[in-house]
């Protein structure tokens, strides 16, 4: 394993370079963000901002550079712990079959989180946070709509009690009210780490840290 030193950064990204599915994304690509800080990525459609956040989950291959999360540097065979650190909310989520509560629940069974318990009224407390009504637990998780979906993603990603949150547009199905309500509550989180893309900084941005894809790279994609 390797470490920075001891005042890392949540997240650094090293001269990072992808080429995915035989199209290049982004070559030398640096970013750092603290411990605590709110960092939204922005950039034209198509400048890799959503491959990023997967190359720090560790599901998109990277030609060239290194991603450190908490100082480790991330490989193949640390994935799995690393991962143990990062939440991850996409655009679509994916919330399975059951009810809205199964949802919630399922992530628990799995044997990363089993040391972990779900914590019912801490989720109730973040429908409440969310203006979701309490009654969407009984509903069927296919039947909710999209921003319904997003919500329920994000608090399920919360529950798990993560130090690094990374949202992949968690908020595009948002009306106003619901959007305000989000960004409050994260904004007010000083223990969690976020990275959140988005392709309008003016409708969803957590703080005044902005990233840009096109500024963060010493090469433009071509």
């Amino acid at each position: 394993m390797e470490y920075l030193d001891v005042m890392t950064d949540a997240i650094r990204i090293d001269g990072l370079t992808v080429n995915f599915g035989g199209v290049h994304l982004f070559s030398d690509l640096t970013l750092a963000v603290a411990h605590g800080e709110k960092t939204t990525l922005t950039g034209p459609s198509g400048s890799g901002k959503s491959t990023l956040l997967r190359c720090i989950m560790g599901f998109a291959p990277c030609a060239g550079g290194n991603v450190f999360v908490n100082g480790e540097n991330v490989t193949h065979q640390n994935i799995w712990q690393v991962r143990g650190q990062l939440a991850y909310v996409a655009q679509e989520p994916e919330l399975g079959e059951g009810m809205t509560r199964d949802a919630l629940t399922r992530p628990f069974s799995y044997r990363i989180n089993r040391r972990l318990a779900y914590d019912e009224q801490a989720a109730l407390r973040l429908f409440a946070a969310f203006l979701l009504p309490v009654a969407l637990l009984e509903k069927p998780a296919g039947a909710l709509s999209g921003g319904e979906k997003q919500r329920v993603a994000l608090i399920a990603a919360l529950l798990l009690q993560r130090p690094i949150l990374l949202l992949d547009e968690a908020a595009s199905a948002l009306d106003n009210a619901s959007k305000q309500a989000v960004r409050d509550y994260l904004c007010a989180r000083d223990d969690l780490t976020i990275l959140s893309v988005s392709h309008d900084i003016r409708e969803f941005a957590l703080s005044g840290a902005i990233a840009n894809m096109t500024e963060i790279q010493q090469e433009t994609p071509s």
